[in-house]
């Protein structure tokens, strides 16, 4: 399943305050860019997820995200480097703008 028009509009209106915001579509759903940054996705099953890295990844577990895991076909885990939203970012852009600028600062 891919992501829907909607799903994109969305996503990129709850970031449209970062500025020099570019997308690609990808594996059924959306990378989000800053400059050529990516920092988000937004994913046909999860919804936006924000990338982690360096000490932000622990600031994302504090704030009660998940981690995106799978586990491969051969039965081995792997954890992706993005986490759901905070809550308080779902839908409020200033939220999810700041929290962007946070992940950036860590990339």
């Amino acid at each position: 399943m891919s992501v829907t028009p909607e799903d994109i509009a969305f996503a990129t209106d709850l970031f449209s305050g970062l500025g020099d915001l570019a997308t690609r579509r990808m594996m059924g759903g959306l990378c989000l860019y800053h400059r050529g940054t990516i920092f988000a996705l937004l994913h046909s099953d999860l919804g936006i997820l924000i990338k982690g890295a360096g000490a932000f990844m622990e600031e994302l577990d504090a704030m009660g995200c998940t981690r995106w895991a799978y586990t491969r076909k051969e039965g081995r885990p792997v954890a992706m480097p993005y986490w759901t939203l905070p809550t308080d970012c779902e839908d409020d852009p200033e939220a999810a703008v700041a929290l962007a600028r946070r992940a950036l600062k860590h990339l």
